[in-house]
């Protein structure tokens, strides 16, 4: 991350074209891959996610046709995490810099996170159709798609502190149970507003919560005694 960031702040200054070349050997269908959708308004925010659905659903097709499908989802984690920094998703979503600048960063990160060739050549043509800046919904909706075709549930734990393999473990199986799913993926996610304690958020769109934070005890009791919230001191 460190050599990426390094990457990013010399672009951001005037650099010389880029000699990376653009490959175009990604087998997609032209009509599963929506160009830049306008508007501000809500009706853009819908169209904007069924583009990423669509963004996902293709290179779903090309993994699926290429065996490859858990090694793509292992590339798709790799990237939700360079996307999390701020900087990062900045830098794409800028109007101002050159294509062939953003083309020079898309070639480090596919080196440094040693991404697949079809979901490099995936990411060149994000950024050819301006549709960079949406790939963490993209990120998402791939996950939706996986987890359909290979029978996963997604489980998505916040902890105070990190938790242990065994516990994790321990998680997984009671959401099979739960579910009835073939298998069972756990997301870690470290919050320390629960105080202690843990959630476990799963079902379709995350709709269903097990609350077992203190946080959730203090609001509980705090609502028996007709008192609001608790506020605790820091």
């Amino acid at each position: 991350m460190a050599s990426l960031q390094q990457t990013l702040f010399s672009l951001q200054s005037k650099l010389p074209p880029s000699s990376f070349q653009i490959s175009r050997s990604l087998p997609m269908r032209k009509t599963n891959l929506p160009h830049r959708i306008g508007g501000g308004n809500a009706a853009g925010a819908r169209m904007s996610a069924s583009a990423a659905g669509s963004y996902a659903m293709a290179l779903a097709d090309v993994a699926k046709r290429n065996d490859t499908l858990e090694l793509t989802s292992a590339d798709v984690e790799k990237l939700e995490k360079v996307f999390s920094d701020p900087q990062v998703l900045n830098f794409f979503a800028n109007p101002t810099i050159a294509i062939e600048n953003k083309r020079q960063v898309i070639d480090d990160i596919v080196k440094s996170s040693s991404l697949q060739s079809h979901t490099s050549n995936f990411l060149n043509i994000l950024v050819d159709a301006n549709r960079i800046d949406i790939l963490t919904e993209i990120v998402k909706e791939f996950e939706i798609v996986y987890n359909k075709v290979t029978d996963t549930q997604l489980a998505e734990v916040r902890s105070v502190v990190k938790l242990e393999p065994p516990q994790l473990a321990q998680i997984a199986k009671q959401v099979q149970k739960l579910t009835g799913a073939k298998n069972v993926r756990v997301k870690t996610v470290i919050d320390p507003s629960l105080v202690a304690g843990f959630t476990i958020r799963y079902g379709e769109s995350g709709s269903k919560l097990i609350d077992m934070s203190v946080k959730k005890q203090l609001e509980d009791i705090a609502a028996q005694l007709e008192l609001g919230e608790i506020q605790l001191a820091t």
